[in-house]
This record gives C-alpha cells, structure tokens and sequence, in this order.
C-alpha cells in the first residue's frame, strides 16, 4: 500500500485523523477519493476526477498509446499534488479494463510508479465487481432482497447481482465499455439512428445468456432492483431532474422509473454534440461516450427489464475505501487484545 507523505491535518480538536485514499485507473477516467472514517462509514475529504482516456485505440491496436500514457501520468502527478495538505495517507490504487488488456501494460505502471510514486495493482473483473457492490451497498431499498448493479465503464460493463447483506451472487464483465463501442459504432461527431440501435444490439448480446428466469422475475415483483453506477446514469438523472448544475446530493439515490430513463435518453439523442457538450450535467468530456452509455444501459436493461433504476454516484472507488478502512479496523482490535 502507497503512504503518501505530508504535514498533519487537524481533526479540529488539536489531533490528527487517518487519511484513505482511493484511486481508480478506468479506461476513461482516473479518479481519486481521499476519506477519513467515521461513525456510519466514512466522511469524504476530497475527490477529484480526470478524464484521461487512457484506453484510446487500445481496440485497435492492444497498447496502451504514447498520447494516453502520457495525459494519464500528467493527471496523477496532479492528483499526488492535490494531496498534499493530508496527512499520511494510505493509498491504495486499482486500474481495470485498459489495464488488463493491454499488451504493454506493466511497462506503464512501472512509468507511473517512477514519475509519481503511486504503486497500481491492476483488478480483475471478479474484484472490481465486489468493490462496486460494496461501494453501492448503501442504495440497496431495504425492502428489496437484492440488486442488479450495473457498472458502465470504459472498457467493460459489470453486471452484478448482489444481495442486500453484501454477497455478491453473480456477476458478468464484458468488454463493451463506452469508448469500445464509441470507437466502433460512433465515429461520425452527432452518431446515426443506425450507430446507436447497433451498439444497444452489441450490448444485448453480451449479457443475453446472462440472465436468469429468477432473476427477471424478482425485478418484475420487486423483490430486486437495478442500479445504476457510471457518469452515464447520473448524467442521465441530471437531465431528467432538469438540473442547471449537477449536485451530487440531487443524484446519487434517486429513483427513475423505466418511462423516465427512456424519455432521458430520447432528450440526450435528440440533443448535438455541442449541446451534450454545454449541457452540465453531460459537459465536453462525456459527450463523444454518453449515447454509447446509454445503449448500453439500453441494451443491459432489454436483458434484464425493470420498473424503477435507482441511480449510484458512487461505486469502485468508495468499494476500496471501505475495505481498506475494514481491515485497518481490524487490525488495530487486533492490536488492542494483543
């Protein structure tokens, strides 16, 4: 585990507190989530956000290019300088998709630990759909016996079924992530009626086998739901909400029902890409892969048909934190009966 060094911060009664720190090196995204825990989980210091699209042409190609590498060590250094002002913290840095696919990936992260310092360990998928569980285990309807979570990322889709006490069921990865069907049905800037009813195909045909009979009929009762977690579905509750500015407090918990996440995805396809662009909740990093999220979800959801989506602006990252600070709770109860 990375220890980041730097001056104490005040807990606000002359003492110090614990920093975790969780870093997510996506096929789009990196992001950062800096956390101290508390009495219901954990209060969040600071988080931070990079589109670095570390994945482009690795469809093509299989590595990881000279341009991506680069934008993606520019955006940690960054990060590493932002956390500064804490204390020593315990970092612990995942990559998913990009990274275990491409061919040239360890020579990569070896760049990054020499010109950062961060150390990644590169996930596979059955972990990074445990650490999305766990991260969305709070948004779970107490009501309910389980959850589809459905994790939309760059290079891969996670489709978990896990139950309201944490245990995770099922899951199924495929790499149909948005900038995998971006590159390959959306070329043109405002994408065709034809590129998107194509890539909702792609995304159906990867989880078509997926599904259980028990499976759609505890989301037809309510016995389950689904959730969503990606720039992609909150993005999409930003524009049913009709916010002027995206509030994670507004988005993250709130309920869309089938109609209305349909009637959302009209109004994105309806939109250009410069409106998609200017649009607050969207904005010009997400333009190009946002129609491709939605068939996506589209295509996820055919498979898996649901009255009500229950929308997650959290997930991987916050998944990480709280098994670190688990088993650093651990150990210290360890510590004290020694």
């Amino acid at each position: 585990m990375n220890e980041l060094s730097a001056r104490p911060a005040a807990d606000g009664f002359g003492g110090e507190f614990e920093v975790f720190v969780a870093i997510d090196l996506g096929t789009n995204n990196c992001r950062l989530l800096a956390a101290t825990p508390s009495a219901s989980g954990f209060r969040v210091l600071a988080g931070y956000s990079k589109v670095v699209r570390l994945g482009e042409g690795l469809a093509q190609s299989g590595r990881l290019c000279g341009a991506a590498r680069a934008r993606t060590i520019a955006a940690l250094r960054e990060f590493v300088s932002r956390l500064s002002d804490f204390p020593r913290a315990q970092i612990r840095c995942v990559a998913t998709q990009a990274c275990r696919v491409a061919d040239n990936s360890a020579a990569f992260l070896d760049e990054v630990r020499e010109r950062t310092g961060l150390s990644f360990t590169i996930i596979d998928a059955r972990e990074e759909a445990e650490l999305a569980a766990l991260g969305c285990l709070g948004l779970i309807d107490s009501s309910a016996e389980a959850a589809l979570i459905v994790d939309i990322g760059g290079g891969s889709v996670e489709a978990i079924w896990a139950r309201r006490t944490g245990a995770v069921e099922f899951f199924h990865s495929a790499p149909v992530g948005v900038s995998i069907l971006s590159e390959r049905f959306a070329r043109a800037p405002e994408g065709g009626e034809g590129d998107y009813d194509a890539m909702v195909a792609a995304a159906r045909a990867c989880f078509a086998d997926a599904a259980t009979q028990d499976q759609r009929a505890m989301l037809a009762d309510g016995r389950a739901h689904v959730i969503g977690t990606s720039g992609t579905v909150t993005g999409l509750a930003g524009v049913h909400l009709g916010l002027t500015r995206y509030k994670r407090s507004k988005v993250d918990g709130v309920w869309l029902s089938d109609e209305a996440c349909a009637l959302a995805t009209r109004r994105m396809r309806e939109m250009n890409r410069a409106e998609r662009a200017a649009h607050p909740c969207i904005g010009p990093d997400r333009a190009d892969f946002v129609l491709a999220g939605c068939a996506i979800l589209e295509g996820v959801l055919s498979v898996w048909p649901c009255p009500r989506i229950r929308v997650a602006d959290r997930g991987l990252r916050e998944g990480v934190l709280m098994r670190m600070i688990a088993a650093r709770a651990a150990e210290r109860a360890a510590h004290e009966r020694g």
